[in-house]
């Protein structure tokens, strides 16, 4: 089940804590940016909000302190200078860490957040929410 809250500069939904779930997000945040009249932002921010919804998901299956059957909250803001704030929440209180990706290395975790950094430009962090968990936020802005 899905809720929604959704204002002229900000929209919020939850969504299960499961991969099905990045797919119909990503279309959502495309409808969003279309009626915000940003369609230029839709390539980096839909990029930008899979890896951070991949990281929460990824997270909430192997945390001891995730909720079993927990949802993922995702909200977009529409920021005063044009440009979009993208926030990911989520019941681990688990810090997402930028290291860097081992070239020699054919694992393919802990590359996601190097593409947030570059796509946002380092702007980008983890904030405290209401409740138990964190939230991970991300700018991205018009190139």
């Amino acid at each position: 089940m899905q809720h929604t809250l959704t204002e002229p500069a900000a929209a919020l939904r939850l969504w299960p804590a499961a991969e099905a779930s990045v797919a119909p997000a990503r279309h959502w945040l495309v409808r969003t940016l279309t009626a915000w009249e940003l369609p230029q932002l839709a390539d980096a921010a839909t990029l930008v909000l899979s890896e951070l919804l991949a990281n929460a998901i990824q997270h909430a299956d192997r945390s001891a302190d995730a909720v079993v059957g927990s949802e993922i909250g995702a909200r977009f803001l529409r920021l005063p200078d044009g440009a979009l704030r993208i926030e990911v929440h989520d019941v681990s209180v688990k810090a997402p860490e930028l290291r860097p990706a081992d070239p020699a290395s054919l694992d393919e975790h802990g590359r996601g957040l190097l593409l947030v950094d570059a796509l946002t430009e380092g702007h980008w962090g983890v904030g405290e929410r209401d409740g138990i968990g964190k939230l991970v936020w991300a700018h991205v802005r018009a190139r």
